[in-house]
């Protein structure tokens, strides 16, 4: 119950999960490697909000020959890189067992199959950045949705008890909480696609090629064209929200209280090309949130009465550092 920065527990152990599924296995807390990945992942997100990554985009071949922040976070993809080679070469030396335990043994076995093509489709360098990206994308965008989440919490105690009452009165107190009782609890799960509505994390999606010449709303594209989802235009529209500017989680429910799906919600932007990570961070968000909620209550230290909402600008929108105390229920 004491008053605690929620924002490390929540990105440990949301890493500790990609972990799991890429790594087979969990780090403890303690663990120096471990704390040394998590330096490096918070290390390239610092850096990609920053003024200088964006010259670095533009002109790599002259950036690279510069000093710069841009080279400790280099040396930062590096200390991912270095690690999940090791990890590949401890995979290899063990041997693909007859059932995969996790994404290297799966990716592994697949190179094996695929090695007498004229054109291998998977090879180990390419193994290596699927794996940084996995650890990089899957990591910081759920445990900050998550830190949002909390703030939103303690902001609005009456939906907090909502959620508490609902997850009270459909799990047992024992339940092991999955991802198929979202349907069971449509108040926690509006609640849960609300706090990535509003918090919009990422505010823009990734950059698109236009791969041919194009109209779009009467607009000409032409091909080679470099297109970027604005998905804060879509989380925010008052055509498609009633209240866009307010934290409701109303606006995923109907009249009698069941979930509805509402096809504005592009939080994992939006094309053929989404977010790979986004059953992952669905089921990661669900069953973190709902758990956290069942075992305690979040409120603010004694003395507080008022929480920052605001973001702070970056390579993702952060919430301002806060403290809660996390009371057993």
């Amino acid at each position: 119950g004491r008053p605690a920065h929620p924002s490390f527990p929540l990105f440990r152990s949301i890493s500790n999960v990609i972990c799991a599924l890429v790594f087979g296995y969990h780090f403890s807390d303690e663990d120096k490697t471990f704390h040394e990945l998590i330096s490096a992942t918070e290390n390239l997100f610092r850096f990609a909000g920053s003024f200088v990554h964006q010259l670095y985009e533009i002109f790599p071949w002259l950036m690279c020959r510069l000093p710069g922040p841009h080279k400790k976070a280099l040396s930062c993809y590096d200390v991912l890189s270095s690690f999940a080679r090791k990890e590949i070469r401890r995979h290899v030396e063990r041997g693909i067992p007859d059932e995969p335990q996790d994404f290297i043994d799966f990716y592994l076995a697949e190179m094996e199959k695929s090695k007498d093509g004229v054109k291998p489709k998977y090879e180990d360098d390419n193994l290596v950045y699927v794996i940084n990206d996995l650890s990089l994308g899957g990591s910081e965008t759920s445990s900050t949705t998550l830190y949002w989440g909390l703030l939103y919490m303690v902001v609005n105690p009456d939906v907090q008890e909502k959620v508490q009452k609902e997850l009270d009165a459909v799990l047992g107190p024992s339940q092991v909480i999955c991802y198929e009782d979202q349907k069971k609890l449509p108040y926690t799960n509006a609640v849960v696609h609300e706090i990535q509505r509003f918090s919009n994390i990422v505010f823009v999606g990734m950059p698109r090629v236009c791969v041919r010449d194009t109209i779009l709303l009467g607009f000409p594209i032409k091909k080679g064209t470099i297109i970027m989802p604005n998905i804060a235009s879509v989380l925010y529209d008052p055509e498609q929200w009633e209240t866009p500017r307010q934290f409701n989680p109303g606006h995923f429910l109907d009249k009698e209280g069941n979930f509805v799906p509402r096809e504005a919600f592009l939080p994992f932007s939006a094309g053929h090309r989404v977010c790979l990570g986004e059953h992952l961070a669905r089921t990661e968000l669900f069953i973190f949130f709902a758990s956290l909620l069942r075992a305690f209550t979040f409120r603010l230290p004694e003395g507080v009465a008022k929480i920052n909402t605001e973001p702070i600008f970056g390579g993702m929108l952060q919430p301002h550092p806060y403290r809660v105390c996390a009371i057993p229920r």
